[in-house]
């Protein structure tokens, strides 16, 4: 039976906007600077000022694409180690977001964890969150951060700090062509 969740009724969302900002949060995470660089995150306040709600939206549905592919990335990866991926991913997420309340807020890591284990379940994370309304401006960062923490994670387990930014871009080279 099929799903109001499932994953080919989600928009897909500007996934390349959310990657960049994703992407240069583990730069800034990489380059051990104890504070996002004050530079870059002007031009990346400027540039989410630009796009007005329909490109927030935009970006939003992005993020969750992303969580997604990372998510069933980290889920095909556990599998061929006969684990479970919600047992492997989401304690430890938890435990990370715990220690983060100025980006986790304690009353958002609910949200956050319902994001990957519906995406690890094969379900859409923004349908999934569409059904208890609007996105609240206290989820951004931790939506944003969601995604950084997995990242990192896929390019820990890969041994490569790009891995997870070049996964999403093929993805999107090879959607681009075919």
């Amino acid at each position: 039976m099929s799903s109001p969740c499932d994953p080919e009724y989600a928009p897909v969302g500007d996934v390349g906007a959310a990657l960049m900002m994703i992407d240069s949060q583990l730069r800034a995470l990489y380059d051990s600077k104890t504070e996002a660089d004050p530079e870059q995150q002007r031009m990346v306040e400027q540039f989410a000022a630009t796009l007005g709600p329909r490109g927030i939206d935009e970006v939003l549905d992005g993020a969750c694409t992303i969580i997604y592919m990372f998510m069933k990335w980290l889920r095909l990866a556990c599998e061929d180690h006969d684990k479970d991926v919600i047992e492997y991913v989401v304690p430890s997420q938890v435990a990370t977001m715990r220690m983060m309340p100025r980006t986790f807020r304690p009353e958002t890591i609910p949200t956050m964890v319902g994001l990957l284990v519906a995406a690890a379940t094969g379900l859409s994370p923004n349908l999934w969150r569409a059904q208890y309304g609007r996105w609240t401006e206290a989820e951004l960062n931790p939506l944003e951060a969601t995604a950084v923490l997995l990242a990192e994670r896929i390019n820990r387990i890969s041994d490569d700090r790009d891995f997870a930014t070049r996964l999403i871009t093929e993805a999107l080279s090879k959607s681009e062509r075919g």
